[in-house]
C-alpha cells in the first residue's frame, strides 16, 4: 500500500504548526478508548471513498491504514458499498467517511435506519485534500467534496466551504486534533464553537457530522496530528453511549 504524499504547502504549515503558530488547545489529552478482545467488539458498519481498508491500487499487501488498524482494535468493521436497508441491517454502528453520493431511495432508507435507532459519525469534507495519483476525473478517486443530495438539510444543518485552505486545528471526541480545510457546520443541531462537529437526535438515533475527513490521513499530517485517531474511536465511543 502507497504512502500517502502531503503537498508541499502542506509540510510548510506543518512547520508552523510544530512552531506553535497555529491557534489550538494543547492541552493535556484524555486517555484513548481501550482496545477490546475480539469477542468484544460490535460491529461497525464502513462506507467510504478513501483509500482505507486498501491503497489507491487495491492492493492486499499491508493491514491497511492506520485509521483501520486503529478502528479494528475495537470494532469488527465491515465494509459496505450503499446504504440500503439490507446493508444497513447488518449493523448498529456506521462509519461514513467522505462517502460518495447515494441514491436517493437509499438516503431514506439511511434516515429511517437512524430514526429508528441506528448511530452514524458522518465525515462529510466540502474540500477534501487527501493526495490522489488517480486524475481528476477517474471514478475511483474520492469526491474533492461531500456531494449533499439533502440529507444534512433534512436533519437541520448547512455545511459550508472553508474561507482558508490548510490545515487548522479542532476539536473532536474530547481530544485536539488538526484537520486539513475544515468545512463549517450551521443548523439547528447542537454544533461545537469552532464549527466542526454537530451532534443531531433524528428520531430515536444519533447523527454526529464532522465537517472534516483529511484527518484521518494521519501518516500525510505526521506528529501534530497523534491523537488524530484517538479522537475518531473518542467520538465512536460517544456514539455507542449516548
Amino acid at each position: 500500500m502507497s504512502r500517502a504524499r502531503p503537498r508541499a504547502w502542506l509540510i510548510a504549515l506543518l512547520v508552523v504548526i510544530g512552531a506553535g503558530g497555529l491557534a489550538y488547545t494543547l492541552a493535556r489529552q484524555p486517555a484513548p478508548p481501550p482496545p477490546r478482545a475480539p469477542a468484544q467488539r460490535p460491529t461497525l458498519l464502513l462506507l467510504t471513498s478513501l483509500p482505507l481498508v486498501f491503497g489507491e491500487q487495491f492492493s492486499i499487501e499491508g493491514g491497511g491504514s492506520p485509521a483501520l488498524q486503529s478502528l479494528e482494535t475495537r470494532y469488527r468493521v465491515v465494509p459496505i458499498s450503499v446504504t440500503d436497508r439490507a446493508e444497513l441491517g447488518k449493523g448498529r454502528l456506521l462509519l461514513m467517511a467522505q462517502p460518495r453520493a447515494q441514491p436517493a431511495e437509499d438516503l431514506v432508507a439511511l434516515d429511517e435506519w437512524v430514526r429508528r435507532g441506528g448511530r452514524v459519525l458522518l465525515l462529510a469534507d466540502p474540500m477534501l485534500e487527501w493526495p490522489s495519483d488517480r486524475p481528476l476525473g477517474d471514478p475511483l478517486r474520492p469526491p474533492p467534496m461531500f456531494m449533499d443530495t439533502g440529507l444534512l438539510g433534512h436533519w437541520g444543518l448547512r455545511l459550508d466551504a472553508p474561507d482558508q485552505r490548510g490545515p487548522k486545528g479542532g476539536r473532536l471526541g474530547g481530544y485536539d486534533i488538526v484537520t486539513v480545510s475544515p468545512g463549517a457546520l450551521s443548523g439547528r443541531c447542537e454544533i461545537g464553537r469552532d464549527r466542526l462537529v454537530a451532534h443531531c437526535r433524528p428520531g430515536q438515533g444519533r447523527a454526529t457530522i464532522v465537517a472534516d475527513a483529511d484527518f484521518l490521513n494521519v501518516e500525510g499530517l505526521g506528529k501534530p496530528a497523534r491523537h488524530n485517531l484517538d479522537a475518531l474511536l473518542g467520538e465512536l465511543a460517544l456514539l455507542e453511549r449516548k
